[in-house]
């Protein structure tokens, strides 16, 4: 038998070896792990800041071609007035429009329904804990995923479909000149207890 033959050299790796002591910032290298795995920063973190922006600038656009409608001051004593969300709670304001959900069961619409699907989105990344990044080999996580957003959808669209907008467009129709009735009898008991000297003579205070 040659003498070294079958022998081996094991390394401790509590003894740093010298170019790991110079070169402290450099990252790990993730090419033994091809589609698996990769460095946060700045691969990971740079392709979730092109994609936010690409949605900003999208966003954005949407802003300035179909700007805010604005309504009337809103008016308290105008029952007729119907509310609407805006598009980010619609699909809220559709659910409490169903029988399970409406009248006395208002606190399941409102927050029962919403609290076991929130919290089951929360809580899937926890119970599928696979290692896999596809979404066909996460099966649990896109299933939840897939159905909150069809739930999400559907309500939304419901909403707006069901929304009678041209009602809507009447009641917070914006007034340039308000007719104030100066001979009424509210506006001679306001006249009376001196309610104009704060207010102005078209209630406009």
């Amino acid at each position: 038998m040659h003498r070294g033959k079958g022998m081996k050299f094991v390394g401790d790796s509590r003894v740093l070896a010298p170019e790991a002591r110079t070169m402290k910032n450099i990252p790990k290298d993730y090419s033994e792990y091809p589609g698996k795995t990769e460095a946060f920063w700045p691969n990971f973190l740079l392709k979730e800041w092109l994609v936010g922006a690409v949605f900003l600038v999208g966003f954005l656009c949407l802003t300035v071609a179909h700007p805010s409608p604005l309504e009337r001051i809103a008016d308290p004593s105008d029952t007729g007035y119907v509310p609407m969300p805006d598009w980010y709670f619609l699909f809220l304001y559709q659910l409490l429009k169903y029988e399970f959900a409406a009248g006395p069961y208002t606190v399941i619409g409102a927050m029962v329904i919403p609290g076991i699907a929130f919290g089951a989105l929360l809580l899937a990344p926890f119970i599928d804990r696979g290692p896999e990044r596809r979404p066909s080999k996460r099966p649990l996580a896109t299933g939840f995923m897939l159905l909150a957003i069809a739930a999400i959808t559907f309500l939304t669209w419901q909403g707006v479909d069901n929304h009678d907008w041209e009602a809507a467009k009447e009641y917070g129709k914006i007034v340039a000149d308000v007719e104030i009735d100066t001979a009424s009898e509210g506006y001679q008991i306001a006249s009376d207890q001196t309610c104009l000297t704060c207010h102005g003579e078209n209630l406009q205070h």
